[in-house]
């Protein structure tokens, strides 16, 4: 097993495969209105306001700006603003290595994007306009990846750089065992008399401590759609696939060679067995799945991924499909996959899913040892969560979940017991948090302040892992 397997596996985290209904904790924080803190036992206590108006934390916990839309980074690209999901790797010299997504829309302003002029400045700094995906007839996509490589020891950020470019609205995506990030355009983007390209893609990005644009190559056969995130199942090597969409399908692609994923695979949907085409989103009145419940699920194949029509979930769902209401963040840890529907549940404040693939995963056993799909989280309270969105599993077990919703934005912690409790709000703006992840070491959260262009870092108590 590889070194950076290994370092994967720690990070997926150990987490109980038992997790049983929804516990809640209701008690009033120090200070101010803080209506699904934690009790004893549960999280890390009240949150504590923020002198400085920027992130509310427990007691014992600090956080440290340690990026800003707008910087000149270390290769001179300007930092580009939206960051969203993130993943941290080990790297050199046991540095971390945070690699991070930036949603820039098709239609955003040029000074959101990472140049401080158009293809002239690219030419200055010696860099290959073909590792551009889109440059847009001398106007590039403004999206893309940044990678921060961080001194966790000392906690001060070491450099950061682009890392992938050309791209719109890189939303989510997700880790792999062999160290490098899976980003996902969450567009439909066509070719037009601006865009070179059509876009809605998968790209690989490298987990590097060294400054340096990769070549931006679409994985073609993942499918293009509203892609939001990814995670790998590092035993069967399988790629699970989230779709932004209020009717969403839920995928995977089985990897012709794991780990190369350039060499193509087959993409699939999520089917309830015996019950083809399931509407898993509980808008109606009459609820169509209730928690913890397990599902058994199979897969079916799905053919002219590319979708020009942008009709793939249609495809699928019309040949038995199952359905979900804005599938989000998703994340891997212990043999199950975490993933959140923004907009599940009858008032439509969200659902967090976990699947559990078959130990005959993408084999030919696997008919008859199916994968079980089981409904985790839907309060349809805005109070105990609302909205979730990126995801991360903790070292020590927990989810830490980002809402996405209206008013206050809080980190939610979710325990293997099924309680929930505030982590930290945001006491800024009423901006989305995005990206929570963990450093390799476990000492240090990362996330984002998505509108206000920032990445923080968390250190703190935490539970012994």
């Amino acid at each position: 097993m590889s070194q950076s397997r290994r370092t994967f596996l720690k990070q997926a985290g150990a987490i109980s495969l038992g997790f049983s209904g929804l516990h809640l904790i209701m008690q009033t924080a120090t200070g101010f209105s803080n209506a699904f803190s934690s009790s004893e036992g549960y999280g890390f206590g009240p949150l504590k306001r923020d002198p400085n108006g920027i992130f509310d934390l427990p007691e014992g916990f600090s956080y440290q700006i340690i990026s800003r839309y707008g910087d000149r980074m270390d290769d001179g690209f300007r930092l580009p603003h939206v960051p969203d999901g993130m993943a941290a790797f080990l790297g050199e010299d046991g540095l971390t290595v945070v690699v991070r997504n930036h949603e820039v829309n098709a239609d955003a302003p040029y000074e959101e994007g990472p140049f401080w002029e158009e293809l002239s400045l690219i030419e200055d700094m010696a860099i290959d306009p073909s590792d551009i995906y889109d440059t847009g007839r001398g106007k590039p996509a403004l999206g893309g990846t940044t990678n921060i490589v961080y001194d966790t020891k000392n906690q001060k950020v070491v450099r950061q750089f682009l890392s992938l470019a050309g791209t719109i609205r890189n939303c989510a995506g997700g880790p792999t065992p062999w160290n490098t990030w899976i980003t996902c355009e969450e567009t439909v983007q066509k070719a037009d008399s601006h865009f070179e390209v059509d876009h809605g893609y998968v790209f690989e990005v490298p987990a590097t401590t060294k400054p340096g644009l990769h070549r931006a190559m679409p994985i073609n056969d993942m499918g293009r759609f509203n892609h939001e995130a990814v995670a790998v199942d590092p035993k069967s090597g399988v790629i699970y696939l989230t779709e932004d969409r209020s009717d969403g399908l839920l995928y995977r692609f089985i990897p012709n060679t794991p780990g190369e994923l350039l060499k193509g695979g087959l993409l699939q949907a999520l089917v309830i067995k015996n019950n083809p085409s399931m509407d898993t989103r509980n808008w109606e009145e009459k609820r169509t799945v209730e928690l913890n419940t397990s599902l058994d699920v199979e897969w079916m194949d799905m053919e002219n991924v590319m979708a020009p029509d942008d009709d793939l979930r249609n495809r699928g769902f019309e040949n038995g499909a199952a359905k979900f209401a804005r599938g989000e963040g998703m994340w891997y840890g212990n043999g199950v996959v975490f993933f959140a529907c923004t907009n599940g549940g009858s008032a439509k404040k969200g659902q967090i899913w976990k699947y559990t693939p078959s130990e005959d995963e993408a084999t030919s056993a696997e008919q008859n040892n199916p994968g079980k799909l089981e409904l985790f989280v839907e309060p349809n309270d805005a109070t105990v969560i609302e909205n979730a969105d990126n995801l991360t599993v903790s070292p020590w077990g927990d989810l830490i979940v980002c809402e996405d919703g209206d008013g206050d934005q809080y980190l939610v912690g979710v325990t293997p017991e099924g309680s929930l409790y505030k982590f930290g709000r945001n006491a800024l703006n009423g901006s989305e948090l995005a990206g929570a992840t963990f450093s390799p070491d476990g000492s240090t959260l990362f996330f984002n302040i998505q509108k206000a262009g920032l990445t923080l870092a968390v250190t703190g108590p935490w539970k012994n892992i």
